[in-house]
């Protein structure tokens, strides 16, 4: 039976925060409000909680999972960033969108895509997320929570309570947050390839 907690969506509380906090460290998986939509996450350094994490979207053991950061310096511990890139992401977060980049030698290797040595990484714009990734002190491993065989991803976790709750440890309810996911960017090679057109607007890069 996974725990409930109702986050304040402008000032979430503190203790609560920390509590989450604690317990990703000691392997839980939480489900939790994004700027785009519902997210699960987990510990950088749980493999167990990650392939749970593949349990719970159906994933094979080739899906590369995105690393949820607070901000541009945490995203240059794991991923390599030109001047460019970084023009691009200062631009664009904290925002709806992923970024495809060449990951370094921080990543634990289970978290990078295992041919093309990438890594897709974001910061949101959603004050609980930014609240639980400041009070953790570093990133989670994350994707979509979207169950197999829905349209769409979850908006409202209540709608799907019994499901939650044989599945993940903590929910983390701040209300409803959208159906569309993160617009994702490849920038790992030359220029900016559009992988998937979501919630962050593209008109600005001509793409």
């Amino acid at each position: 039976m996974a725990e409930w907690l109702e986050l304040h969506p402008v000032n979430p509380q503190k203790r609560l925060l920390g509590q989450v906090a604690q317990r990703i460290r000691e392997g839980a998986v939480v489900a939790y409000p994004t700027d785009s939509c519902y997210a699960l996450g987990c510990h950088l350094d749980d493999k167990d909680a990650a392939d749970r994490l593949r349990r719970i979207r159906d994933f094979d053991r080739h899906h590369q999972f995105t690393l949820v950061c607070r901000d541009l310096s945490e995203i240059a511990t794991y991923a390599r960033v030109d001047n460019r890139q970084f023009r691009l992401l200062k631009q664009l977060t904290p925002g709806p969108y992923t970024f495809i980049l060449a990951a370094t030698k921080e990543l634990p290797k289970r978290v990078a895509h295992e041919k093309r040595k990438t890594i897709g990484i974001r910061v949101p714009e959603h004050v609980i997320a930014q609240a639980l990734l400041e009070t953790l002190g570093e990133p989670l491993i994350s994707c979509t929570l979207q169950f197999p065989g829905e349209d769409e991803p979850v908006n409202a976790p209540d709608d799907y309570r019994e499901r939650l709750d044989r599945e993940v440890d903590i929910v983390i309810d701040g209300g409803p947050c959208g159906t569309v996911p993160t617009t994702v960017l490849d920038l790992s090679e030359e220029g900016v390839r559009l992988v998937r057109q979501g919630k962050g607007d593209v008109a600005a890069l001509g793409l």
